[in-house]
């Protein structure tokens, strides 16, 4: 057998029909190599990685400082327990993470695998503070339509889209999901230990931009209200939106903060709960409050090494100062699609984040637009009919254009 049909034999892909794809019409990408914002199949294809291979890389595949981080830290030690001992990535890691927020904001950092778990860690964190406070009842969490923030049975109860998560809406942790910010008003705020959201944007819905100024007033009612703001910038966070993270587009910070993603700059899985010592004193009363959580992998040195050289990357190389101008690009391109194919319904844009809706029927082509862009050397996603293209942040202005280009010949060549 060769690589295509093992794969079809032994293995069982996320979010993916697995009959279409077993199936002897399908001709799934090996992808074998990447350099800069370009992925490379076994057959010596290139594609532009329109999707920063789902939402991670940040600085371009196989970055020389980051592989040498790598090489470096594995002469040294690949893995050891964060159960009773530690390691110099991990915490000079935790430093430089405390280190991007005002100071006496968020000042202790959880570390964990990837984004389900980073938020559900911040999930147990809530009920648990509130369970050593006396306030038991606070053991509901506000989620809005729409939304996704990972596939654990924890993170996946505050999900809101019935294509990923109506089989467990009956399981899980307590929530509520509004569909609005000013439905907020009519919860019994006593129940309620935390609001979750995706800052400025929702990526699994088919970026959908929230409403200026809802951030703030969220956290303003959690401020009134005694609950908790648990912000989820798995997707939003490391420059996606144009800074940092996106809750600095309104000056919020939240009582938690998962990170993931784009932590190692897409290398390697490591996630990040923050907090603040207000949340993190409580637990230090009594052997009975430890925070039982935590995984094997908890504080890997190499992905921690790998997350502390690319923080270095987004210094010396102004990757935050490099946006605005690509950001621009990028809005002019989509533009231009729009205006020059009526197929194209709805752009939808964050920084380098681009939600491109297409059709607007019943019938679903987003898949088979995105499976033409590759002929045109573009590799990406949809979610439903719209296409998302959310580059590497290294990606310039002529590779943005040929992206668009791509995309805008996928289109015509499915739809006319």
């Amino acid at each position: 057998m060769n690589l295509v049909e093992k794969d079809k034999s032994f293995i069982w892909h996320p979010f993916t029909p697995m009959a279409e794809w077993c199936s002897g019409t399908s001709e799934p990408l090996v992808i074998e190599r990447g350099n800069g914002v370009y992925v490379y199949d076994t057959l010596g294809r290139s594609y532009i990685d329109g999707n920063a291979s789902i939402w991670t890389n940040v600085h371009g595949h196989c970055h020389p400082k980051i592989n040498d981080a790598i090489i470096q830290q594995l002469e040294k030690i690949a893995h050891c327990s964060f159960l009773g001992t530690t390691n110099e990535p991990a915490i000079l890691l935790a430093e430089k993470l405390i280190g991007l927020f005002p100071s006496n904001s968020l000042q202790r950092v959880f570390f964990s695998d990837d984004g389900s778990t980073a938020i559900e860690c911040a999930m147990k964190m809530a009920i648990q503070y509130f369970q050593i406070k006396g306030q038991s009842e606070r053991c509901r969490f506000v989620t809005f339509d729409n939304a996704y923030h990972g596939d654990t049975l924890g993170a996946s109860s505050l999900g809101a889209i019935d294509r990923f998560f109506v089989r467990f809406s009956d399981l899980g942790l307590p929530v509520i999901c509004l569909n609005s910010v000013e439905e907020l008003n009519k919860v019994d705020c006593k129940e309620i230990a935390a609001v979750v959201l995706e800052p400025m944007v929702q990526g699994a819905a088919g970026i959908r931009l929230w409403p200026e100024g809802m951030l703030n007033q969220i956290r303003n009612w959690c401020d009134s209200n005694q609950s908790l703001l648990i912000l989820d910038e798995v997707m939003t966070g490391f420059g996606r939106t144009g800074k940092m993270f996106a809750s600095e587009h309104e000056s919020v910070i939240p009582d938690i903060m998962a990170l993931a993603k784009g932590l190692t700059g897409g290398y390697l899985p490591l996630a990040a709960t923050l907090t603040t010592s207000k949340i993190f004193d409580a637990f230090l009363d009594g052997e009975e409050n430890t925070f039982y959580y935590g995984h094997s992998y908890s504080g890997n040195p190499v992905g921690c090494a790998a997350a502390l050289a690319s923080l270095q990357i987004f210094e010396e190389e102004s990757t935050l100062a490099s946006l605005p101008k690509k950001t621009q690009h990028l809005s002019k391109v989509l533009e231009n699609l729009k205006r020059e194919n009526q197929k194209v319904i709805d752009i939808r844009q964050c920084g380098l984040i681009a939600g491109i809706e297409l059709l607007g029927s019943d019938e679903i082509i987003g898949p088979e637009v995105c499976n033409v862009a590759r002929d045109y050397g573009l590799l990406t996603r949809a979610i439903g009919n719209t296409v998302v293209f959310m580059p590497p942040l290294a990606i310039n202005n002529d590779q943005i254009s040929d992206s668009i280009s791509a995309l805008q010949k996928a289109i015509e060549k499915v739809l006319g």
